[in-house]
């Protein structure tokens, strides 16, 4: 039997017809009961290699009652992925690209920054690049949140709980706020405080990002390798997170939003 062109056609539509479904359902609970239906699946293999015939036998009667439940268990996510493909969604791209969420993590840390800065609320807000940061996500709270201006703005306002100390974002989602940071040895002007000190102190011990928004005066400042970058504005603040964040999208590292 010969391979033709429309062999090869045939297999790579249903490949895409798979790849879509797959992401249709990434997320859901669909996928968990995916993962045990293969694991029965492998059992099943297994038991009739070895000539299991109590365990086959078990089996392959979970099997025919999985089978005949999956339409009610799998009933959300069918009429779901019913209705994206009589909208016309379900062959569209609908995930966002890697710079695409870099670059709107940027500006929910730039907007919170900017809104901060305006009202003289203190900030300090730490992103994770390479270097992991778990020992100091483990002195604070542990949120790990979907990352968003409004729940990074809400976390520094005065006299909350987490006000005090750093909110850290690894990936797309805030994992602590409160969390206390290394400050520096270095001499840095006297009209510097601790946030400074801390923002200055993680750049110099890792590969992190750390903005800060200055209580006293409102000022922005960046820290980055162990030097500070003050008084930014908003489009500057926007520009050097850039240059920093998308000068990660390596395809061989370890990705920010891994």
């Amino acid at each position: 039997m010969n391979f033709t062109v429309l062999d090869a056609i045939d297999i790579l539509i249903v490949a895409f017809v798979i790849y879509k479904l797959i992401n249709a359902i990434r997320g859901t609970r669909a996928m968990t009961l995916i993962k045990g239906l293969a694991v029965v699946v492998v059992a099943g293999v297994l038991a009739q290699a070895f000539s299991l015939r109590t365990v086959n036998w078990l089996l392959e009667q979970a099997t025919t009652t999985v089978f005949v439940a999956l339409p009610i268990v799998f009933y959300p996510e069918l009429r779901r992925a019913l209705e994206q493909l009589g909208q016309g969604r379900l062959f569209t791209k609908t995930s966002l690209t890697e710079k695409e969420e870099i670059n709107l993590m940027i500006e929910a840390v730039v907007q919170t920054a900017v809104k901060l800065s305006a009202r003289r609320v203190g900030a300090l807000i730490a992103i994770e690049r390479e270097t992991g940061l778990q020992e100091y996500i483990d002195t604070g709270i542990q949120l790990d949140a979907v990352l968003s201006e409004q729940l990074l703005t809400n976390i520094f306002e005065p006299n909350s709980p987490l006000h005090d100390g750093a909110a850290i974002i690894r990936a797309k989602r805030i994992q602590a706020a409160a969390c206390f940071l290394p400050l520096t040895e270095s001499k840095l002007d006297s009209q510097l405080g601790t946030r400074h000190r801390a923002a200055v102190g993680l750049s110099e011990q890792s590969d992190a990002l750390v903005v800060v928004v200055s209580e006293e005066t409102g000022a922005i400042s960046l820290a980055a390798a162990g030097r500070l970058r003050r008084y930014l504005t908003e489009s500057r603040l926007r520009e050097q997170l850039q240059t920093y964040l998308h000068k990660d999208e390596q395809p061989n590292s370890r990705r920010l939003w891994g």
